[in-house]
């Protein structure tokens, strides 16, 4: 399979890749070293690969790395770059919010671009936004009570 050459600015830092014209942006970037986004399901179901795509809510399982280039990809690392969390998921931290982690990067990011989109949601707006993004430990209720929380902050 051929390849070609990408250029990709992730987490703020450009970079150049060879890619095949099947490579998915989730395995370019756990490749490169950014264990943020998981495999979760595959089929964009989970929300798990969840990352920002020049600013919009991408599952990357579902997204060819071919088609990113020249974009910007911000993961969960690339929200806090100093390492201290986001302030979403020190909210989630407060919360108890978070329990075996694997869906708090994909549950951050999709919660930045919530209020990217919508500085003010409702408890239902909340709800309807992370609709694609499932966590199998916390019942949702502390979450969404945590960016319920967040944004009267």
């Amino acid at each position: 399979m051929k390849e070609r050459e990408i250029t990709l600015k992730i987490n703020g830092k450009e970079n150049r890749f060879r890619v095949k014209s099947n490579t998915l942006l989730l395995n370019l970037l756990r490749d490169s070293g950014i264990t943020g986004p998981k495999y979760g399901c595959g089929i964009g179901e989970c929300g798990a690969c969840s990352v920002l795509l020049d600013g919009r809510l991408v599952l990357s399982c579902l997204t060819l790395a071919i088609s990113c280039d020249g974009k910007e990809v911000t993961t969960a690392e690339g929200l806090s770059p100093e390492k201290e969390p986001h302030p979403i998921a020190r909210s989630l931290i407060e919360h108890g919010a978070i329990q075996c982690g694997f869906c708090t990067p994909g549950m951050v990011v999709a919660s930045k671009s919530l209020f990217d989109e919508n500085p003010n949601p409702s408890e239902e707006e909340i709800r309807e936004y992370l609709r694609g993004n499932l966590c199998r430990c916390t019942g949702y209720t502390p979450i969404v009570e945590a960016l319920l929380d967040f944004k009267r902050k």
